[in-house]
């Protein structure tokens, strides 16, 4: 497996985690350095980390982590998800400042993990192929680092102009991020 592969599949990788930074850049009203760089060195930690483990475990696990990982994925988005969507129902003092617990160390750790999951299966793959996953894992961290902090730039470009709908749009995406994964791993 060459280069070029690694880089796809990097990309491939690191598509579930911008699609979280994009409903994370939706909940902030003015975004901070530190809103852009949290989701990026989260999901790109977890996207290097995950491989690794799957590498490193190898093929003695992957039948009992595939049997698993969409329903893990899936519960951490629906709950994350939901509850956005139910604060994006809350009016007045009942209403949370959105941005305030978005990046919390739980909500980020939740969202890594669901996020990074298929990596782990993507490092099994590897230990297959005899790829230098020293090399693979980097690639996949850095590349999901920047992509992920495009993701909350994006989405809170279009946050600033959709401010009243943006929580609960963002907060559909997760739930339906969770339900794709399900039914990728039920039907393909």
């Amino acid at each position: 497996m060459g280069i070029v592969e690694i880089v796809l599949i990097a990309v491939g990788l690191a598509m579930d985690a911008f699609a979280v930074s994009i409903t994370l850049g939706l909940s902030t009203k003015k975004l901070k350095a530190a809103e852009i760089l949290i989701p990026g060195a989260y999901f790109g930690l977890f996207q290097f980390l995950m491989p690794a483990a799957g590498y490193f475990a190898g093929i003695h696990f992957a039948d009992k982590i595939e049997k698993l990982d969409h329903w893990i994925a899936f519960a951490l988005l629906g709950f994350i998800g939901g509850k956005m969507i139910k604060d994006g129902f809350c009016k007045g003092a009942e209403k949370r400042e959105p941005g305030n617990n978005s990046f919390g160390f739980v909500n980020m750790l939740a969202l890594a993990v669901a996020t990074s999951i298929d990596a782990l299966a993507v490092g099994v793959t590897f230990a297959l192929f005899k790829v230098n996953i020293y090399a693979a894992i980097s690639i996949i961290g850095v590349i999901t680092f920047f992509i992920a902090m495009g993701g909350v730039v994006i989405g809170s470009i279009f946050g600033s102009k959709f401010k009243s709908k943006a929580e609960l749009a963002g907060g559909a995406v997760l739930v339906i991020i969770g339900i794709k994964i399900v039914i990728e791993h039920i039907f393909f």
